[in-house]
């Protein structure tokens, strides 16, 4: 009988489980955590999430939502981490897997072997391990829990309190400091925002300027503006020239609020999801700086000469992909690039997949139940994979696209289009199906 190993029961993992489950193959699901959502589980015990206490998800629901459980109508068009792990709960007691799922266990280790895969757990109550023997691997221990600080460190000596973003939890800790936070991102973003409101003084830094994008446009969610089929269906020029015109009729220039200009155009980096802002920032609550050169004591020094003191610096700056439980050989990750087929398999190690390592424009959860779909079509032998070569000229070319769209950072390696990814899953199964057939004679 085959058999999977799930590794993570956040919103990825869990959606591996319920096709997994709905189709009867067998598997087991590995959580380090007690509970099941990981980054969404505020204060999750696993150590893994980033939520902070007034975090929201930045796509409407309906474009977050699952297609085999949609979201109750009840909900805001734009959730708390709460409501959000509410309903991962609900989604995983409306397909009855809970008890698939092992929690407080760690997978420390996963070897490859040429039948399958050996995967060694770790009970984190006691310290046992135990090794299992699987044919097909999936990971999906998420890519926002390992935080990156600047690379390399500004040079200088910092006395104040430093932190990243990831452990970031709830604003009692910068009342009454001198704040400076460091990136342009939704969390930067966020953060800023509130350290404004109990801050004695809060500065944001960054390094280049991004495109804000409101949380609503013309009334409506703006992904359901910007991620629509209607859109999805236009050529990408059309896209941005159209959600470009909308952002200054809605907002102005981002420079009338004292923020540099971007130097690079709409949609060609991941978009900055903030209301709140623009509006702290037109009242003077937040002030603009360039990025850091340098530190000194209780001074921070930035690209324009200007020096600032501060107590507390919070770094906003991304996360780093990593599989602690693979060796460096088995898939290396090099500044955050992974080399996959379609993001998902790995074109080496037969049965090894990774499930919602993409950063899309749009939700990850439907795309991670697409990804899941196309995984179990391969194990269930409904669908092939192309040769090794082919799969490899498909990374390559969406490497090429990505560095021709994006900004050149780490930040821009797993970026896919909602709609547009979604079709290339729906293409990619339909032609395995065809290379099963076509074998089959």
């Amino acid at each position: 009988m085959t058999r999977v190993c799930v590794i993570g029961a956040g919103s990825s993992g869990i959606a591996a489980c319920q096709v997994l489950h709905a189709r009867g193959i067998e598997f087991d699901c590995y959580e380090t955590g007690s509970e099941i959502g990981g980054n969404w589980r505020y204060l999750n015990d696993n150590g893994m999430s980033s939520a902070y206490r007034s975090l929201h998800i930045n796509t409407s629901r309906q474009l977050m939502e699952y297609k085999s459980f949609p979201m109750p109508d009840h909900l805001p068009a734009y959730p708390s981490h709460y409501q959000i792990a509410e309903y991962f709960d609900d989604f995983v007691k409306h397909h009855g897997f809970r008890d698939r799922i092992t929690f407080r266990t760690e997978v420390t280790r996963v070897e490859p072997k040429e039948n399958g895969f050996n995967v060694t757990a770790r009970w984190r109550d006691g310290g046992n391990e135990i090794t299992n023997h699987y044919d097909h691997v999936i990971v999906a221990n998420g890519h926002h829990w390992s935080p990156r600080l600047p690379e390399p460190a500004f040079p200088g000596e910092f006395t104040g309190l430093q932190l990243h973003a990831h452990d970031y939890k709830t604003p009692e800790i910068l009342e009454d400091k001198r704040v400076l936070v460091l990136g342009i991102g939704n969390s930067a973003c966020d953060i800023a925002v509130e350290s404004s409101r109990v801050a004695r003084r809060t500065f944001l830094a960054m390094r280049r300027g991004a495109h804000i994008v409101p949380k609503y446009l013309f009334g409506k969610p703006t992904d359901e503006l910007t991620t629509s089929w209607l859109a999805s269906k236009t050529p990408f020029w059309f896209q941005r020239l159209s959600f470009q015109l909308m952002l200054r009729l809605a907002r102005g220039k981002v420079t009338d609020y004292g923020l540099p200009q971007p130097d690079h155009k709409v949609l060609h980096a991941h978009p900055t999801v903030t209301d709140d802002l623009l509006t702290r920032l037109g009242h003077g609550d937040i002030a603009v700086k360039p990025n850091i050169v340098r530190l000194d004591g209780d001074t921070v020094m930035f690209a324009d000469g200007s020096t600032e003191q501060v107590d507390i610096i919070v770094y906003c700056t991304g996360y780093k992909i990593e599989f602690p439980f693979l060796d460096d050989d088995v898939v290396p990750v090099r500044d955050n690039e992974v080399a996959l087929f379609r993001r998902v398999v790995d074109p080496v190690h037969k049965g090894l997949y990774f499930l919602g390592l993409i950063q899309p424009l749009g939700a990850i959860m439907p795309l991670a139940e697409a990804q899941a779909e196309w995984v179990a079509d391969i194990v269930e032998g409904r669908a092939a994979l192309p040769s090794e070569e082919d799969m490899r000229a498909e990374i390559a070319a969406y490497g090429r696209k990505l560095h021709e769209r994006y900004v050149t950072s780490k930040r821009h390696t797993i970026e896919v289009d909602f709609f547009a990814y979604k079709s290339e899953l729906a293409a990619e199964r339909r032609a395995g199906a065809r290379r099963v057939q076509t074998a089959s004679g």
